[in-house]
């Protein structure tokens, strides 16, 4: 793997971009308003940053990330994911994206809603449970005591192998919660959210956190 589609050039989905680059990943940037509003970020970015739209994200990053707003979600390139493996690093926010039943009964989990939208992609929930300014900041070696963990989860195992490799090669090791119901457990107001935990410390802490209402 070695170019990574970002949909979304907000605060996850450039700061992942930042990362990817600086581990020598090439990073494919889109976000909804086209790719002439994103030359300051590609130059800030080098040469390993290309803005394009975000069916060419889609299309031609061997790994992809979506970063809009849960909202918005329906107004992705549908045809250009399938067979991807898509990071998603949604949040539940009703203000911003409207009351959805099934998230405020509990019934699915955010990754499962992009997942029900994609039945032909492998959907991993990543990024989500990191305020965005870390990203770049926390990486560290392999073997680090204190190398911090991101969590993800799939229902395809296959799919959290690659992006596990990925966190990997930009400075996380991963945590692997299970299939995408599981990831609730680091949703916003959750105990780890935004904090540095490492993979010993998820084992430990995440079968006790208890379901919350997303307000």
């Amino acid at each position: 793997m070695t170019t990574l589609g970002i949909i979304g050039s907000g605060h996850i989905g450039s700061n992942v971009a930042r990362a990817a680059v600086a581990a020598g990943y090439d990073v494919l940037i889109s976000n909804s308003r086209g790719p002439d509003t994103l030359g300051d970020l590609v130059a800030e970015l080098g040469p390993r940053a290309t803005a394009v739209h975000a069916r060419d994200a889609a299309l031609k990053g061997d790994l992809v990330l979506v970063a809009v707003p849960l909202g918005k979600i329906d107004q992705l390139p549908l045809e250009q994911l399938r067979g991807k493996v898509v990071m998603d690093a949604n949040n539940y926010y009703p203000q911003r994206d409207g009351r959805i039943a099934a998230l405020d009964a509990n019934r699915k989990t955010t990754s499962e809603l992009l997942q029900d939208l994609l039945p032909a992609s492998h959907v991993v929930k990543a990024f989500n449970s990191i305020y965005a300014r870390q990203i770049p900041a926390d990486t560290a070696p392999a073997g680090s005591p204190v190398r911090r963990a991101i969590p993800i989860a799939s229902n395809h195992p296959e799919a959290t192998h690659l992006v596990a490799s990925f966190l990997d090669t930009i400075g996380y090791d991963a945590h692997d919660m299970g299939p995408l119901a599981e990831s609730w457990r680091v949703e916003r107001d959750t105990p780890t959210y935004g904090v540095p935990t490492t993979a010993a410390e998820y084992e430990e802490i995440l079968p006790g956190v208890e379901r919350v209402q997303q307000v």
